[in-house]
């Protein structure tokens, strides 16, 4: 990719902020940024249910109903971004260990297209990189298999 570590922050500085601000889960914010190069167009995603199915705060209290209806944010900027995935890279916030998304995340980036996924390396002692390991390892594998890289940087320092 022709791309820096400089807009490699910013995009994942984006993604914080999309988790932060938009993301509907009150377990697990995740933001995501996917980046095609060539056309020069971001995509942004976060977790939800999808479009038109009610967000009560007793369906994402409930991690069994939630996980049964929640898109992740990796998937949602996916979707939008639709054929315009192939070849781009995707910025996941927050990132735990590499690469920085779950195996059923991980199926969708490889069939979509993208090429690499970039996040920080975070705190591997985590409740939910623990929950995630698993799954993390299936991604790891899955990409090294199909040839998408990750890139994991490290965290800007809070002053």
């Amino acid at each position: 990719m022709n791309h820096s570590e400089k807009w490699d922050r910013k995009y994942l500085e984006l993604a914080r902020y999309i988790a932060e601000n938009w993301s509907k889960d009150p377990s697990t914010k995740v933001g995501a940024v996917l980046v095609n190069w060539q056309a020069n167009q971001e995509f942004i995603g976060y977790n939800g249910f999808p479009r038109g199915v009610i967000d009560s705060l007793e369906r994402l209290e409930n991690r069994e109903v939630k996980y049964e209806l929640i898109v992740h944010a990796e998937v949602n900027a996916i979707l939008k971004a639709g054929t315009m995935s192939r070849g781009s890279t995707l910025y996941v916030w927050p990132s735990f260990d590499n690469p920085p998304i779950c195996s059923n995340c991980a199926k969708i980036v490889i069939q979509a297209g993208v090429k690499e996924v970039v996040g920080y390396a975070e705190n591997l002692n985590d409740p939910r990189v623990v929950r995630w390991a698993k799954s993390i390892v299936q991604s790891r594998t899955m990409f090294i298999e199909a040839g998408v890289d990750w890139i994991t940087l490290t965290p800007p320092r809070i002053v």
